[in-house]
């Protein structure tokens, strides 16, 4: 006797670019950050969102090397992170600062021909995401308005080949047709490059327009966590976690609260 085969096949699990488990991480041996768990896979971008003091940028600086982890763990590309930023920026773990990181007082080219890697994208490349920049290659970089600043300090990233791109406040400064006119080209920028993004904003709905999952930190705590979709139709919980109304879950704090 016969018989079918009535399971389906199994889904094949892709792992995260970059894991977060357990982190606490701080300044002097003080947590600013305490048991996060968070997650991003290659091609989606992971919005951090809260207010100032949160531990949002302290979450990127641990997530690059530049901060140890009291306790918990970082795992980036299959690997722990190493202890050296240069060595993790080398593996193509990058940061863009919500200082931008470009030296105000070369030109356009020359802050793109120092962050050029030999065997990276060529210049060419990142102006075809950001073609305004090819106008203003011989324009001394102090003379660019915000986002046109932060437009050089995406490419200059971009130069760099990351796999795991870490973006600090993106809008910090900037006016609202700027963020509207960068945040969605983050957007392509993960899905043409299979790029895993951490985005930390403080734009809610703009930034959980483009990202695929978000968590929401207070006081250092993930207070609430899961799809963009999900939080954007509950933007009243999210509005609340920012503002610290929702209480923080107890034992794993990933995962959206619980629903009254």
């Amino acid at each position: 006797m016969t018989t079918s085969a009535t399971s389906e096949t199994p889904l094949i699990e892709v792992k995260p670019a970059l894991n977060i488990a357990g982190l606490a991480v701080g300044y002097g041996g003080v947590p600013a950050v305490r048991d996060l768990n968070a997650h991003v896979r290659a091609g989606e971008i992971l919005a951090l969102l809260g207010p100032n003091g949160a531990g949002k940028t302290t979450t990127l600086l641990a997530s690059v090397g530049a901060l140890p982890a009291l306790s918990g763990t970082i795992t980036a590309l299959g690997e722990p992170l190493d202890r050296r930023v240069e060595a993790n920026a080398r593996r193509g773990i990058i940061l863009v600062p919500d200082s931008r990181g470009v030296f105000h007082r070369l030109s356009v080219d020359d802050n793109l021909r120092l962050a050029r890697r030999k065997h990276g994208p060529s210049v060419d490349d990142v102006f075809d995401y950001f073609p305004a920049l090819r106008s203003m290659r011989s324009r001394r970089c102090g003379t660019l308005s915000g986002g046109e600043q932060q437009m050089l300090a995406l490419a200059k990233a971009l130069l760099c080949a990351p796999k795991i791109l870490l973006v600090d406040e993106l809008s910090l400064g900037l006016s609202p047709i700027a963020v509207e006119g960068l945040l969605p080209r983050l957007r392509q920028i993960a899905d043409d490059q299979h790029m895993a993004v951490v985005l930390v904003e403080q734009h809610i709905e703009l930034a959980l327009s483009i990202a695929d999952t978000a968590v929401v930190l207070h006081h250092g705590r993930s207070v609430m966590s899961g799809s963009a979709t999900e939080l954007r139709g509950r933007r009243d919980m999210v509005e609340a976690a920012y503002f610290g109304s929702v209480e923080e879950p107890s034992g794993d704090r990933t995962g959206v609260p619980e629903r009254q």
